[in-house]
């Protein structure tokens, strides 16, 4: 819903679980309420998520319309969701905490993509210096 998105603070309601709003989110977030605006200037509806056929009434977007926008990319919903939490353990650092936070991750899935971030720093030539984290994973409850 509209009312999800806390820009100021730069927090972001999903599911009934705020989160906060990192700054590539952000930026697709507003292109697509001011692309929403443009398109459907006049619209009172209180979904973020609208299309032509939703635009005009309350209900939300489905999912298959979603699905549908999708279907035979390369980057499925699933691999996007996936490399976008690969990409905040990378830009972050590996702490198992924040993409946990981020992401409502339970703790093993946080560990395990921070371990995997840790790997790729560790291989990559020009990886920035390992970040300290502040609880070592193997304490994270």
């Amino acid at each position: 819903m509209l009312d999800d998105v806390d820009l100021g603070n730069r927090r972001l309601t999903i599911a009934g679980r705020v989160r906060p709003l990192d700054d590539l989110t952000r930026k697709l977030l507003l292109d697509w309420l001011e692309h929403r605006r443009r398109r459907w200037p006049n619209t009172a509806h209180l979904h973020l998520l609208i299309n032509n056929q939703t635009a005009a009434k309350t209900s939300r977007a489905s999912n298959h319309w979603i699905s549908a926008a999708m279907r035979g990319q390369d980057a499925t919903r699933e691999r996007l969701r996936v490399d976008r939490q690969r990409e905040e353990a990378l830009t972050h650092g590996p702490d198992p905490l924040r993409l946990a936070e981020v992401f409502g991750l339970d703790q093993k899935t946080a560990m395990r993509y921070a371990d995997s971030a840790r790997q790729l720093l560790l291989a990559s030539p020009r990886a920035p210096p390992p970040v300290e984290l502040s609880v070592k994973p193997n304490r994270v409850q």
